[in-house]
């Protein structure tokens, strides 16, 4: 009786174990950027709906999405921060930065009577700084004649994460302070001069909201969703400018773009261009073969990918995405034709 007790047990956990490898087939681990999390949230249903393959996507932060793909536990990483090239060099096989969204930090406040603000640049590296300290600083009201501001102390919100929309921000306030510059820097994880910390844009856009007299900066989406005030910032050609598709899409127009898709756009000098705008992209493997994956799974990721460079880029603008500009989709098709599979190229089976 025993024996045949063991052997069902034995026949029980060999079919959960068949079982899961089944369904293991059928579904892609990423990790990363909180950035793009509402989009690629649409396109993994969708893609789900119409293929069958389940997408489990860990939103953690840039950071945390390059870590998680060097240790090898998820098929793809997720950042709005390019990875540099000391880190690049650390990794264990060559990693591939594919474009696949564009978006925009916005600079978002919590203000009695929600007033619609303008900043220049090196107001914005000031507050961050912590070298402007009250809402009714000259310089504010300079920049918003007739506006009522209240002569309360600012309260800073930063992330506290490892953040591609910080990279974004900082890479930004190093354009246009040379302070920010020299003292802080830019990057995924910065020493923040002032402020309080929070995780994720969902952490930075709860804690704005609960914070009275609080700044921070968030992905456009999640301002924009919680009915947030945004601020209007003058770029680089001296117009004040709202973020928006077109914006966004007028800062992506620049002259080139290089072959491993790693540029920042902050700043830019189209004089539509929103200063704030930035590429998203997926990290994988250029060589799929490792850990054990199967080639089945290395299609599944090409398949998923091409999609969303492609049938899924109809999702972006509805969620205040812009989708990528024909330039950079050359860029991006070239790198997903460049993976493969122990020298096996996978696009000619995985294109749709």
């Amino acid at each position: 009786m025993k024996k045949l007790v063991l052997l069902g047990l034995v026949l029980s956990f060999l079919l959960s174990f068949v079982s899961s490898a089944k369904a293991g087939d059928s579904e892609l681990v990423g990790a990363g950027a909180t950035f793009p999390y509402p989009l690629y949230s649409k396109m993994f249903e969708v893609y789900h709906e119409k293929y069958g393959v389940s997408v489990n996507y860990q939103s953690i932060g840039s950071g945390g999405g390059q870590r998680q793909l060097l240790s090898r536990t998820v098929d793809f990483g997720a950042s709005d921060g390019f990875m540099n090239n000391d880190q690049l060099a650390k990794a264990p096989a060559k990693i591939v930065h594919i474009p696949m969204v564009l978006g925009a930090d916005v600079v978002s406040y919590n203000l009695p009577g929600r007033p619609e603000l303008r900043f220049t640049p090196d107001v914005i590296a000031d507050i961050f700084l912590g070298r402007i300290t009250q809402w009714d600083d000259a310089r504010i009201k300079a920049n918003n004649p007739g506006v009522s501001l209240p002569s309360d102390s600012i309260v800073v919100v930063h992330r506290s994460d490892g953040s591609g929309t910080t990279h974004i921000f900082t890479d930004y306030l190093c354009k246009v302070s040379h302070q920010w510059a020299s003292r802080v820097g830019e990057g995924v994880s910065v020493s923040w001069p002032v402020g309080l910390g929070a995780k994720g844009n969902e952490g930075v856009a709860g804690l704005i909201q609960q914070t009275p007299n609080s700044i921070g900066y968030v992905e456009l989406i999640y301002a924009a969703k919680n009915h947030m005030s945004i601020g209007v910032i003058k770029n680089k050609s001296g117009k004040f400018i709202h973020p928006s598709i077109s914006s966004i899409a007028a800062a992506a127009n620049i002259p080139q773009i290089p072959e491993d898709t790693r540029v920042f756009i902050t700043d830019s000098s189209a004089p539509g261009g929103y200063p704030l705008s930035g590429f998203t992209w997926i990290l994988v493997y250029q060589d799929q073969n490792y850990g054990g994956r199967s080639e089945e799974r290395a299609q599944q990721l090409v398949k998923l990918l091409w999609w969303m460079a492609h049938q899924g880029q109809q999702y972006a603008a509805s969620l205040d995405y812009v989708q990528l500009p024909q330039k950079a989709l050359t860029k991006t098709e070239k790198i997903i034709e460049s993976i493969h599979y122990g020298g096996k190229r996978l696009l000619a089976e995985g294109k749709y």
